[in-house]
């Protein structure tokens, strides 16, 4: 089930469903998570493992931006410049602790990333950016000033959009899981 913020309408209505459904789809996961022993916190608890695929699903999107053509498109083989793997980095976060993450690289080294800036540690308010989109159906424009006011870093009302979009795929894929 992908489901995309941009498509919403914008009335009251429609944002409450929304919420409800995000609601829903959460409540849905710790359900499920308690249902399998799996701990809410902790070191290999659900918020971490949401914090780590928010973390990495933007990471993606900036690359994706920043290249100008998504992951494994053709357009990428006639282009000087292409993606080149990932490196392990450990961020701590407020809530969850030490989050190892994957940030992608490109050939020309010339990607800098907003989310997790280079050389950066300590990550503030990624939890609340969790939350904030899993729980409270904000919209795209929103999410993009959250994001503004939580990292310094302005991003565009299409990738949060895309971001969403994955993290409400592995979400589903993740509840759907063996």
């Amino acid at each position: 089930m992908a489901a995309t913020l941009e498509a919403v309408p914008s009335t009251k209505t429609a944002e409450k469903k929304t919420e409800i459904s995000e609601v829903d789809a959460a409540r849905e996961l710790v359900r499920m998570a308690k249902e399998q022993g799996l701990s809410l916190t902790g070191p290999d608890g659900l918020l971490k493992q949401l914090t780590k695929t928010v973390i990495e699903t933007a990471l993606d999107e900036e690359m994706t931006e920043h290249l100008g053509y998504e992951k494994h498109d053709a357009a990428g083989k006639q282009t000087a410049n292409s993606r080149n793997g990932v490196r392990p980095k450990t961020v701590l976060t407020e809530t969850t602790g030490p989050v190892e993450v994957d940030v992608p690289r490109d050939r020309a080294g010339t990607f800098e990333p907003v989310i997790v800036k280079k050389r950066q540690r300590r990550l503030n308010g990624v939890d609340e950016m969790v939350f904030s989109l899993y729980a409270k159906g904000l919209t795209t424009g929103e999410i993009s000033a959250h994001f503004a006011e939580i990292y310094g870093a302005s991003v565009s009302k299409e990738t949060v959009s895309r971001i969403t979009d994955r993290v409400l795929e592995e979400m589903a894929a993740w509840q759907n899981r063996p």
